[in-house]
C-alpha cells in the first residue's frame, strides 16, 4: 500500500465498487492500512453501497482503534442522535441486524469476488482468501469455495483447503475441479490414499486433463502403487 500511495494511486478508488478505506474497514483488522490511507488523504465520508461509512464498518468489526481514528474525521451521520464513539457503535450494531435485500447481496458478492480475483492474480493469497470468505458470507457457491481452497493450499493450510474442497463437492458433486481441490488438499496433508481416490474421481469427470493426470500419477507413486495395480 505504501508503494501504491507513493506511486500516486488514488486513495479514494474513484470508479471502483468500493473505496480502499471502505474495503479495509469492512474486512476488519487492517488498522495499519486504515492509518496509512487516512494519512495519505483518504476521504472517510465515502460510504459503501449500503450507505455505511468506514467508521460504522470499523464499529461492526469491533475495531475500536479504527473507530477512534475515523470518528473525528467523519461528518455526523444522520440518524445517530448520540454523536460519539459509543453512539456510532450502537447505531452500527442496530443497522447490522436489518436483513439485506437480494440486489445488495448480489452486488456485495460481485464486489468481493472481483477484489479477490485481483488479489489472487497478484499472489496475495491471504487477502484473496479473506475476500472470498466475505463473498461466501453473502452468497456461497462452489466456485468461491474452490477458489478459497486454492488460496489456502498456497498458504499451506491443508485443513482449511480440504474443508473448502468438501463444501465445493457437496454443492457441485459432478465438478472435476472440486475433486481436484480435495485431492490437492489431501496431498498437502500427506494423505496419499485419500488424494488418489479424489483425483481418480476428478479423472472420471474430466478424462484427459493433463493436470489431473499428473497429480494422480504423483499420488500413486507416493502410495507405492503402480497404475496396473490400481486398475486391478
Amino acid at each position: 500500500m505504501k508503494l501504491l500511495i507513493k506511486a500516486g494511486a488514488d486513495v479514494n478508488g474513484k470508479g471502483n465498487l468500493a473505496s480502499p478505506l471502505v474495503i479495509a474497514t469492512m474486512r476488519g483488522g487492517y488498522t495499519n492500512e486504515v492509518r496509512l490511507l487516512l494519512k495519505a488523504g483518504a476521504d472517510p465520508n465515502i460510504p459503501d453501497d449500503l450507505g455505511r461509512l468506514p467508521v460504522e464498518l470499523a464499529a461492526l468489526n469491533d475495531c475500536m482503534e479504527e473507530v477512534e481514528m475515523l470518528f473525528p474525521l467523519t461528518s455526523p451521520i444522520l440518524g445517530v442522535p448520540n454523536w460519539s464513539v459509543d453512539g456510532v457503535i450502537s447505531h452500527a450494531k442496530l443497522e447490522c441486524e436489518k436483513p439485506l435485500e437480494e440486489h445488495h447481496i448480489a452486488r456485495r458478492k460481485a464486489m468481493f469476488k472481483s477484489q479477490a480475483s485481483k488479489a489472487l492474480k497478484l499472489k496475495n493469497y491471504d487477502l484473496a482468501s479473506k475476500l472470498y470468505g466475505l463473498a461466501i458470507d453473502h452468497a456461497p457457491d462452489a466456485t468461491l469455495y474452490s477458489n478459497r481452497s486454492l488460496c489456502r493450499l498456497q498458504m499451506g493450510d491443508g485443513e482449511g483447503a480440504l474443508s473448502d474442497a468438501y463444501k465445493c463437492r457437496m454443492m457441485r458433486p459432478d465438478w472435476a475441479k472440486g475433486c481436484y481441490r480435495q485431492g490437492a488438499a489431501h496431498m498437502l496433508l500427506g494423505e496419499h490414499k485419500q488424494a488418489h481416490n479424489a483425483l481418480l474421481d476428478a479423472q472420471k469427470l474430466d478424462p484427459g486433463n493433463e493436470e489431473i493426470e499428473r497429480e494422480l500419477r504423483k499420488a500413486m507413486e507416493l502410495m507405492k502403487v503402480s497404475p496396473d495395480e490400481d486398475e486391478q
